[in-house]
C-alpha cells in the first residue's frame, strides 16, 4: 500500500457555500487498486472529522495501520483487487489539503482564522473537482461513516448522476442541537487556551495543545457508549490501590481520556478542528429544500442506498438513519437499512464488527453500475 500522499492543486478557484471562492486549493488523496479500462470501478471513501486519506497500509505520521485498514485491501470487504479506491483529505483539514494552516498564495501568509468558513458541501465540491481531474465521471460507490456519511449523502443528493450507490454508516442528514452543543464546548476549550492567540499560532509549535486536548476528550466520550466504557473501565483505579483524594487521574477512564487528548494534539491542528466542527454543525441537507428531506433526494431515485446504524450509538442514533430511509422511500430510491447490535457506540464503524464487514461486502460487491 502507498504511504506517500498524492497531491492535486485544483485548476480553478473553488466556489464556497458561504460566498466567494478559495483560490489554489490543494487536495491530498490516496488511491488503492487499479482503475479499469471502462473507468467504472472507482469507489470514493469519505473520512470522518479527524480522519485522513490514509485508509490502508502504514500511516506515515502515526506509524499505525490506516484508519480503515481492516475494511480496504486485497480480499477485504472493499476489495482492491476489484475496485479502485480513492480517499481524499477533506478541505479545511491539516493532513495535506488546504486548510487554515496552509499558506494563502495571494499574500504568502498563513491563512489562520482568515480561512473561509467551509461546509460539507464545499468538501464534496472539492472531491468532485478531484475526480474530474482524475477522469472519473461516475463512481461505483461512495462510502462514508460519521462525517464521511454526510459527504456520501451530499454526493447522492447533489451529484446523483455520478453515483451508482451510496453507503452511509453511523451518520445523519443534519447535526442535532446536542451535537452542536458538544462541538461548541470543544471550540470554546480551544479558544480559551491563551496559546490559541486568536488563531495566530505556529502550527509547527505546541499551539493551544491544552485546549485541543480537552476538546478531543469531550468529543471522544460521544464516540463511545456507557456499556462499552463500563465493560472496559468500570470504576477501576489507575495503577493504585486506593483513591488519592486529589485531582490526579485516579480512575482508569480518566487516564484513558487524558491519553486520547494528548495523543491527538500530536497529529491535528486546532484551527482545523474549529473549522471542520463548524462545517458539521452547519450541515442540514433538508434546509435548502424548505426543511423537507425527501426533496433533497428528488433526483436520486436511480442511486442505490444502504444505511447502517449501531444500537449503542447515541451520537448518531438509529432514529437519524431511519429519517433518511423514510425520505429515500418517499422518492422511490432503492434503499436497504440495517441496525447492527454493537456495544462500541459510534466508533463501531472503525472497530472489528464482522456484521458490518458483511454488509459492506454485500452492498459494494453487487454487480452493475
Amino acid at each position: 500500500m502507498p504511504a506517500t500522499p498524492l497531491l492535486l492543486r485544483l485548476s480553478q478557484p473553488l466556489s464556497l457555500d458561504g460566498g466567494g471562492t478559495l483560490p489554489d486549493a490543494q487536495i491530498a488523496y490516496q488511491s488503492y487498486g487499479v482503475l479499469n479500462a471502462a473507468r467504472d470501478n472507482a469507489i470514493l471513501v469519505c473520512h470522518a472529522l479527524t480522519g485522513d486519506h490514509y485508509l490502508a497500509g502504514p500511516h506515515p505520521v502515526t506509524g499505525k495501520a490506516g484508519w480503515w485498514d481492516r475494511m480496504v485491501g486485497l480480499g477485504k470487504p472493499i476489495d482492491t483487487d476489484r475496485f479502485h479506491v480513492i480517499c481524499a483529505n477533506v478541505l479545511g483539514s491539516c493532513m495535506g489539503s488546504t486548510g487554515p494552516a496552509s499558506i494563502d498564495s495571494e499574500n504568502g501568509e498563513r491563512w489562520g482564522m482568515r480561512f473561509p468558513v467551509i461546509t460539507i458541501g464545499d468538501m464534496v465540491r472539492a472531491q468532485a473537482a478531484l475526480l474530474d481531474a482524475l477522469g472519473i465521471d461516475r463512481l461505483h460507490a461512495v462510502v462514508g461513516g460519521s462525517m464521511g456519511g454526510m459527504q456520501a449523502l451530499v454526493w447522492a443528493a447533489h451529484y446523483p448522476e455520478r453515483v451508482a450507490r451510496a453507503l452511509v454508516i453511523a451518520s445523519a442528514a443534519r447535526h442535532s442541537a446536542q451535537n452542536i452543543a458538544f462541538h461548541e464546548v470543544g471550540r470554546q476549550a480551544i479558544m480559551a487556551d491563551p496559546a490559541w492567540a486568536q488563531g495566530d499560532y505556529d502550527p509547527a509549535g505546541p499551539g493551544p495543545a491544552k485546549g485541543l486536548a480537552v476538546a478531543r476528550m469531550a468529543a471522544h466520550i460521544t464516540y463511545l457508549s456507557e456499556e462499552g466504557l463500563t465493560a472496559k473501565f468500570g470504576r477501576q483505579l489507575q495503577n493504585r490501590d486506593a483513591k488519592t483524594f486529589g485531582f490526579d487521574a485516579d480512575f482508569q477512564v480518566e487516564s484513558y481520556l487524558r491519553h486520547q487528548g494528548l495523543a491527538f494534539t500530536d497529529r491535528f491542528d486546532a484551527n482545523s478542528y474549529l473549522y471542520i466542527t463548524r462545517a458539521m454543525d452547519y450541515f442540514d441537507l433538508a434546509e435548502e429544500h424548505g426543511g423537507r428531506l425527501a426533496d433533497a433526494f428528488a433526483g436520486s431515485a436511480a442511486v442505490r442506498f444502504c444505511l447502517v446504524s449501531f444500537s449503542s450509538d447515541w451520537l448518531y442514533p438509529t432514529a437519524e438513519s431511519r429519517r433518511i430511509v423514510h425520505a429515500l422511500n418517499a422518492v422511490g430510491a432503492p434503499t436497504s437499512f440495517v441496525e447492527i447490535d454493537s456495544p462500541f457506540g459510534h466508533d463501531a464503524f472503525l472497530l472489528d464488527v464482522p456484521a458490518l464487514d458483511a454488509v459492506v461486502a454485500g452492498f459494494i460487491g453487487r454487480s452493475g453500475t
